[in-house]
């Protein structure tokens, strides 16, 4: 600046001084971008820190949901007689339930990716399968699966998927998800009565309510704006009466949120047949997960119920427990099997087929899925590492200059 007030006091006219300013401003361009990235990098930084924050907080409540259901279950059993149990399952069986779970996780990767090839966006059967147990890992240890997506979205983002296609999938996953779940488990409920017992029936009549619910907003939020806003006008007024403060910006976004959401009616219309296509293909994944009780039975060398009869005691366990805002659904899914399973396995396996059952299909890819996150986040460290590198290099090429 005192470099200017020179050019003008020399009467050097407005012609030369633009021409300096031109030359300053071309001089330090370089170094503006450069305060930008690393304010980026340390923005995300801290963002970071809140999210992992949020996580460590999430995991010991999920930890300690665990400890707490397995005390409540066992606490009058003999725990020695229990794993005794447990050991004398036929090993096959209980790695083709294990299997019959990856099979589970493949036919999801492979749903979402065929969405996201339809929107042009190039990825892997094996980076849509990291993504699926990224999402599992965080929908089992947040209150009713609410962190799954989001951070599913936020990951495939950082790997140059569009962030609206990356929704769009995922959101095609999930409604394929509740009409399945919905359906398959009304249906089992009509074939097999017999299953719901006492109390159980007002549970699976809640877990079929909520999900509805679930399955409704969801379809109103993509094929209703003028009815979306009615849905949000009423969220507001709920809040209003707990006195939420800053309820515009709340409402903000949501409004943002669900605008993606009618986004993927244009899709949804456009590509009917993909659309019904993702759906059966969820239908297939949620078949192959309610036969995996069957492998447990048989893994007792039980003959008294067929796979049908198993099939439609699951359905309606996973029906009546999905929609719990309870992190993994940990506490309710296990007492619900030792209310419906109890016919199938008998009082001296069941404890046992439980612990099998939930080891299978539930806590044995809890670890996996922790595994494949905690790689992802090194990757992702390394690659931040770099980006600091190559900015020192800039700002130490800018000083010499």
């Amino acid at each position: 600046m005192r470099q200017l007030g020179y050019a003008f006091a020399k009467g050097e006219g407005y012609p030369n001084c633009l021409t300096f300013v031109f030359k300053v401003l071309k001089k330090n361009v370089k170094y503006i971008k450069i305060k930008r990235v690393k304010n980026i990098i340390k923005h995300g930084g801290n963002m970071r820190k809140k999210a992992n924050l949020r996580m460590i907080r999430n995991l010991i409540l999920f930890i300690g949901l665990i400890i707490l259901t397995f005390f409540l279950l066992f606490k009058d059993q003999d725990i020695g007689e229990l794993f005794n149990i447990v050991r004398s399952a036929n090993p096959f069986f209980i790695l083709l339930g294990i299997g019959l779970m990856l099979v589970y996780y493949l036919i999801e990767a492979h749903n979402v990716r065929s969405i996201l090839k339809n929107f042009g966006e190039k990825i892997s059967l094996l980076n849509a399968l990291k993504f699926t147990w990224i999402g599992f890992f965080f929908s089992a240890i947040t209150p009713a699966a609410s962190g799954g997506q989001p951070v599913e979205i936020y990951y495939m983002t950082k790997e140059n998927i569009s962030g609206p296609h990356a929704t769009m999938a995922l959101l095609m996953q999930l409604c394929g998800f509740q009409i399945s779940t919905i359906s398959l488990g009304i249906i089992c409920a009509i074939i097999n009565p017999g299953i719901l017992q006492g109390g159980l029936i007002w549970l699976f009549l809640i877990g079929v309510l909520i999900n509805s619910v679930a399955l409704a907003l969801m379809l109103i939020c993509i094929f209703s704006k003028r009815l979306t806003k009615g849905v949000i006008n009423s969220f507001i007024k709920i809040l209003k009466l707990f006195r939420v403060k800053k309820l515009e910006l709340k409402r903000k976004k949501i409004e943002e949120g669900l605008a993606k959401y009618n986004q993927s009616a244009v899709y949804i219309k456009s590509h009917k047949l993909e659309f019904i296509k993702a759906i059966l293909r969820v239908f297939v994944q949620i078949c192959v997960y309610y036969s995996i009780p069957f492998c447990v039975y048989k893994a007792f060398g039980l003959n008294s119920h067929n796979i049908f009869q198993i099939f439609t005691m699951q359905a309606v366990l996973y029906t009546t427990v999905s929609g719990l805002p309870l992190p993994g659904a940990i506490g309710i899914s296990e007492s619900v099997f030792l209310g419906i399973f109890g016919v199938a396995f008998g009082e001296k396996l069941l404890s046992g087929a439980m612990l099998l059952n939930r080891g299978i299909t539930f806590y044995w890819y809890v670890i996996v899925s922790l595994v494949i996150v905690i790689i992802n986040a090194i990757r992702m460290k390394n690659v931040k590492g770099e980006i600091d590198e190559e900015v020192i290099q800039i700002e130490s090429e800018q000083v010499t200059t």
